[in-house]
């Protein structure tokens, strides 16, 4: 029989188990280190453990559209809900739904909460509308100029000029950035919708716009639908919220509305609007962005094949008009959040720009890509879960984890004497890369710790627990069948191993199950039962194992004393499998 090679140990790593474990040592310190570096020394918690905002929308019926509140349109709801929260930072927004019309958001406490929060109240679809008139509507509001007085009614014709005081300035001129001045009067949001232009394109002239006495005349209706629209206009006070909230709701996109804006914090603007030629679900994308010939904020938007025509046609007809009818208002909720002039048709590509800063310009694109929901929303309930309630719970669940953990340490203990040092040491490599791994998770992926998610971190206790468990009654069933500590120790180790692996298999399996099927908080629950378990089969073959063989070699272990746990008195040993050999006595030649 060949001799075994020098240098190779045994089957298992017997021989080199400071490898295993020194490859550990650094994975710990290299995670630790990331932690301390990275400056999240902590794991993020949840909205239920560190407070936040919890939203419940109710999905109202639309005037034609008795059937649009179906599983369909809440699921897209979800989504856009969703994306938009998330456009704008905020990581784990939940969003669901309960029942068959309700949709529960919920936005943990941190960076840009306050203002998803805001946006997610806003959840009616978003339309372009053409601009019929603007006025300014404010507590100090004074009285019209002649220039852009009321008509008898007192309401302003559609037609007539919003340029106030102004009256030298030519008609087709445009007010984008800081000139864009509001007047006592009447007002602009002083931004221009141009062509997604090159830096060498150029800028299309005056006789790109056609002449003013091409654009067809504006005269007041007699129709009874546009009076009661100038009576409620006349009315119209945006600067108080109920007004300001109510305004524009429940109209059809067919219908000319009253709206509310505001361009500058603490004044605003009313609007009369022509009915919908746009809807958000036609624009494609919108993103914030600097322009980079004038090194300012813009927003750029492209729109759908079918959104571009539309826009097209829109754009191509306001480009005729006089301010502010060459305005088309961004209306969101009955609330325009923007209403950019026109001076050119545009088609697929298009830009506004003016008045922006970067926090204005990402809002609006926010807005313009995820702002179009299939069905609105009426918002029913507001509930702030605070810092001081999440404390409590996480009170609580760290309490039930330190009980589990004392029992099972007491169970190894009093059961297993000796070995359970290997066992708490094992529990501790483990805790820490759990720890260490989940304070990384959160900035990295946006993993957050709930409390779902800590009852799983406190089932893993019993998993990693079991592990250990397994292989100790293996190294003690090969001891009760008469072998020595080291060899038992090995030969153990591939039957344990297999047990392991399919133990942990079909707990990571029912952890996946769990995370895809299910939704919310659950899902946090089954993604640290999944990292956990994953963790088990890392710390038993490069820690538990590689331990448990140097542990063998010390006097302790090997002697099988009393208190080491594996004594073979105390374990029942049967007489050795192997006995020596028996010497035969020599035997004379026999005689020739």
């Amino acid at each position: 029989m060949a001799a075994p090679k020098k240098g190779r140990g045994p089957a298992g790593g017997q021989g080199r188990p400071g490898r295993a474990l020194a490859l550990i040592l650094i994975v710990m310190v290299a995670l630790a280190g990331g932690m301390f570096l990275s400056g999240h020394t902590t794991p993020r918690l949840g909205i239920d453990l560190a407070g936040g905002t919890s939203i419940t929308l109710e999905a109202q019926n639309q005037p034609g559209k008795p059937n649009a509140i179906n599983q369909t349109n809440m699921d897209t709801a979800v989504g856009i809900i969703e994306r938009r929260v998330n456009g704008l930072g905020v990581s784990e927004a939940e969003v669901q739904t309960q029942g068959n019309k309700n949709i529960i958001v919920n936005i943990p406490k941190g960076t840009n909460s306050k203002q998803a929060q805001e946006q997610v109240g806003t959840t009616a679809q978003l339309y372009f509308r053409p601009v019929l008139t603007v006025q300014a509507s404010g507590p100090e509001e004074p009285k019209p100029s002649d220039s852009a007085s009321p008509s008898a009614s007192g309401t302003p014709k559609p037609g007539e000029s919003a340029q106030g005081e102004d009256e030298d300035k030519p008609q087709g001129e445009e007010a984008t950035g800081s000139e864009a001045t509001p007047s006592a009067s009447a007002t602009t949001q002083g931004r221009a919708v141009t062509g997604a232009l090159k830096k060498d394109d150029p800028t299309p002239g005056a006789s790109d716009k056609p002449k003013a006495s091409e654009s067809p005349e504006a005269s007041p209706s007699a129709d009874p639908a546009t009076a009661k629209l100038q009576e409620e206009f006349a009315k119209l006070d945006c600067t108080d919220p109920k007004q300001r909230t109510e305004a524009g709701q429940g109209a059809k996109p067919s219908d000319s509305i009253v709206a509310c804006g505001s361009n500058v914090p603490g004044s605003y603007e009313k609007y009369v609007l022509g009915p919908a030629e746009v809807s958000g679900s036609d624009v494609d994308d919108a993103k914030a962005a600097i322009d980079q010939r004038t090194g300012q904020w813009i927003v750029s938007m492209e729109f759908t094949s079918a959104g571009a025509k539309k826009f097209q046609t829109i754009t191509g007809r306001l480009a005729q008009q006089q301010p502010p009818m060459n305005q088309f208002g961004i209306v969101l909720d009955g609330e325009v959040v923007s209403a950019p002039s026109v001076s050119q048709a545009l088609s697929k590509n298009a830009q506004i720009s003016g008045s922006f800063t970067q926090q204005s310009a990402e809002d609006l694109g926010n807005i313009l890509s995820y702002g179009a929901l299939p069905l609105t929303f009426k918002e029913v309930s507001v509930t702030t879960v605070t810092a001081a309630l999440g404390s409590e719970q996480l009170k609580g669940g760290l309490i039930a984890g330190a009980i589990g953990l004392a029992l099972v340490v007491l169970y190894l203990v009093v059961y297993y004497r000796g070995l359970a040092f290997i066992a708490l040491l094992s529990l501790l490599v483990s805790g820490v890369l759990t720890y260490t791994i989940m304070s990384l998770l959160g900035p990295a992926i946006g993993f957050a710790l709930n409390l779902p998610a800590v009852c799983g971190a406190i089932v893993a206790i019993g998993i990693t627990a079991d592990s250990f468990i397994v292989y100790f009654e293996r190294v003690r069933d090969e001891i009760r069948e008469g072998r020595t500590l080291r060899p038992a120790i090995e030969r153990a180790w591939p039957r344990a191993r297999r047990t392991i692996l399919v133990s942990d298999f079909v707990s990571f399996l029912a952890a996946a199950v769990l995370f895809i099927v299910t939704v919310g908080k659950v899902q946090g629950f089954a993604f640290t039962l999944g990292l956990t378990t994953l963790l088990d089969v890392v710390v038993v073959f490069l820690f538990t194992k590689p331990l448990m063989t140097l542990m063998g070699r010390t006097k302790f272990f090997s002697k099988g004393g009393p208190w080491s746990g594996l004594d073979p008195k105390r374990l029942g040993a049967q007489p050795p499998l192997r006995r020596s050999r028996r010497v035969n006595a020599p035997t004379e030649p026999k005689e020739a």
